[in-house]
């Protein structure tokens, strides 16, 4: 009879068991693009039980550009995604009912560019009229090519435009049979470097950002109804994403050691740079010191929306508070106000 009584706690425990996995929030997210060392956080976050602390079972996908996860939440076949502001906001404007929110700003530079070589007489966007340009038909650069037409005072029906597979881009450039390519300037950077070409001394890089596009870029973001449904799973989604970057800017190389083990093939070093250059380039406007990360500046976001929905010819203006939601912010006092790595915040 003692026995059966010290017996019984531990069946009530086992019984319970499966029922606390059950009660786990399922969180699937699709990335901007396939498994690289920028992500590092997602795979730490995910690795050392940050999730799993915060009652969260999260499903990491490898993306196809970073537009391409906007619809895909949208239509719910995914809960979350890492990609881009701009894709959102155009979508917030024609269908804001379906419209992901973004919660949490990564890419707080502009990373868009044409890349043409360096010997190319393309020296400003003006130089594009009456060339042939090409991007992946998802890359978020290309996606925001009429926006920045616009803006810089092109005329984009000169532009002819081609689509390539995204492994064939710098390829085609090197080859002549595109004059340049859009992109992100990391990426672009980094896969020229995996196939040989030097893109200090071959490349030249026309950004976006130098010519009045002072865009937002890549934001986590989730579908409208997981967020009225359960906000709490995106605080704590989000405060162990807070807490993995911060490991990452402690540890670089146990964060790109998180991604080679969902991609054994990647090479470390070439991770690792890629990795340091999206701190140092995309992810440290002069807001962050600012605002923290994470945080958006409104102002400055109301200008990106209205420079997207007047370039696009929208039939809509989303509000600052329809594509971004500041509410499951981690604390402020929590998140990096500088990305130096191995240095205090």
């Amino acid at each position: 009879m003692k026995l059966a009584r010290r017996l019984a706690p531990l069946a009530l425990c086992a019984a319970l068991m499966p029922l606390a996995a059950m009660a786990q929030t399922k969180i699937k997210l699709t990335l901007n693009w396939k498994y690289e060392g920028p992500q590092a956080w997602f795979f730490v976050a995910q690795d050392k039980g940050y999730f799993k602390a915060e009652g969260l079972d999260v499903e990491i996908d490898q993306g196809e550009g970073s537009a391409a996860g906007v619809p895909k939440v949208a239509a719910g076949t995914y809960t979350a995604g890492f990609g881009d502001m701009n894709a959102l906001i155009e979508l917030a404007a024609r269908r804001p009912a379906d419209a992901p929110v973004a919660v949490f700003m990564l890419y707080n530079n502009p990373p868009f560019t044409v890349a043409v070589k360096a010997d190319s007489p393309i020296k400003t966007p003006k130089d594009f009229e009456g060339r042939t340009l090409g991007g992946p038909a998802n890359d978020g650069a290309l996606k925001l090519f009429p926006t920045f037409a616009k803006v810089a005072g092109i005329d984009a029906a000169k532009v002819d435009i081609t689509n390539m597979a995204p492994n064939l881009r710098e390829q085609m450039l090197v080859r002549g049979q595109v004059e340049g390519v859009f992109g992100y300037i990391t990426t672009i950077r980094f896969a020229a470097k995996g196939v040989g070409i030097d893109p200090d001394k071959d490349l030249r890089f026309v950004n976006f950002g130098d010519y009045g596009l002072d865009l937002y870029s890549n934001t986590l973001f989730f579908s409208r109804k997981f967020v009225a449904e359960h906000p709490e799973a995106v605080k704590g989604f989000l405060s162990a994403v807070n807490k993995a970057v911060k490991d990452v800017l402690k540890d670089p190389d146990m964060g790109v050691a998180a991604v080679l083990k969902r991609e054994p093939l990647l090479k470390a070093p070439l991770e690792k740079e890629k990795l340091l250059y999206t701190l140092k380039r995309d992810m440290s406007h002069p807001e962050l010191a600012r605002l923290g990360l994470g945080d958006v500046d409104d102002a400055r976001l109301k200008r990106s929306i209205d420079l997207v929905v007047q370039a696009s010819s929208l039939p809509a203006t989303p509000a600052v508070d329809q594509v971004f939601d500041h509410r499951f912010l981690p604390p402020r006092a929590e998140r990096p106000s500088k990305l130096v790595p191995g240095g205090a915040d």
